[in-house]
């Protein structure tokens, strides 16, 4: 049960803010929150920093270390304080790194939705090579990552699954029917499997299912997750697609994975609800709910306003010379000096 107190808003400007931190149908971009333990290794915040860095502009780093323990049985030692900062933060992501004679370098990565954790999995840092120890060009923070998953495990195995969806709502954001080359600076793969060849991939697909079939103790079976990241780089290719060329731009990790919570069923069901209108129609922003309301090339919504012809003559103010109409001046002139003159004779 969550311990944040309900925020009754005293005035509109109050109740629009809170309205913006309520689920949507269509969300916005995402923001994570880096949370150290009590104890955490130099692997693990090698492993925080890159991941930080990633995921840049929507990113928070806590540097204070936090008596937290996501699955501790006592939500008052991680859940309850995880809830917090997403109310505190208006963040529903968050990765949390810890070290013990037990577990040692672990990571967790924590979904929340409505300002309550969904899901969580725990893995455990197998090997770590960090970004800056690799002499390569870096990519520019702020870029969509294009995002591989090389194993039929995440789309068959329950654990995996959940890896896949975590790491998605973590870097790749909204989905896209097209792929901008323009932005296109960094490539994540994640691979399910030995990377050494010395088992095949079905093997490794036999392991996970004995594994998940044999019960927890027997998670450790499951393969490893070796996680690699790249820059892109386009040459010439003399058609109208380029060729590319990929250099590793780091970190580099082989993760195991460990524990588990997957989402209550109605808080999952609520989260994963989707609009009325036909997903196509969102996209384009040709729905009914979104008259004159277009989306561009870059994602972003345009909107057209229509407004009446307007009368500059007949606008009220000072009439500038730069605006005067030479052909309609004269003649007034003129009639203005003709009765002047009149009057001068009488």
């Amino acid at each position: 049960m969550s311990m944040l107190r309900t925020i009754k808003p005293k005035n509109a400007r109050a109740k629009r803010a809170l309205a913006a931190r309520e689920p949507q149908l269509v969300e916005n971009e995402k923001t994570a929150i880096f949370v150290r333990g009590e104890k955490v290794s130099e692997s693990v915040r090698d492993a925080m920093k890159d991941l930080h860095a990633l995921k840049l502009p929507h990113s928070i780093n806590f540097n204070k270390k936090n008596p937290i323990h996501p699955f501790d049985a006592d939500p008052s030692h991680g859940v309850n304080s995880l809830e917090f900062f997403s109310g505190k933060n208006d963040a529903s992501l968050f990765v949390v790194g810890s070290h013990s004679k037990k577990r040692p370098n672990g990571l967790t990565f924590v979904r929340t939705f409505d300002g309550r954790v969904l899901d969580m999995i725990e893995l455990g840092i197998d090997k770590m090579v960090a970004m800056k120890d690799i002499k390569s060009p870096k990519s520019t923070p702020g870029h969509r990552i294009l995002m591989s998953f090389q194993s039929s495990l995440f789309n068959t195995h329950p654990t995996f699954q959940l890896l896949k969806s975590m790491l998605l709502d973590f870097y790749n954001g909204h989905e896209l029917t097209e792929i901008p080359l323009q932005g296109l600076e960094t490539v994540m793969t994640v691979t399910a499997g030995p990377m050494d060849g010395d088992q095949t991939g079905a093997s490794s697909a036999a392991m996970a299912m004995e594994g998940a079939s044999a019960g927890a103790e027997s998670k450790e079976k499951l393969p490893s997750v070796h996680i690699r990241v790249y820059t892109v780089k386009m040459l010439a290719s003399g058609t109208k697609v380029p060729k590319i060329s990929l250099t590793e731009m780091g970190p580099r990790m082989d993760l195991s994975t460990r524990r588990t919570q997957l989402p209550d069923p109605e808080m999952w069901k609520e989260a994963i609800k989707r609009p009325k209108m036909d997903k196509k129609t969102i996209t384009s922003g040709q729905g009914k709910k979104r008259k004159n309301i277009e989306t561009d090339e870059m994602g972003d919504l345009v909107g057209r306003i229509h407004v009446a012809k307007q009368d500059l003559n007949a606008m009220k103010g000072k009439r500038l010379k730069s605006l005067r109409d030479p052909a309609t001046e004269r003649p007034a002139k003129k009639q203005r000096a003709k009765v002047a003159e009149d009057v001068t004779m009488d």
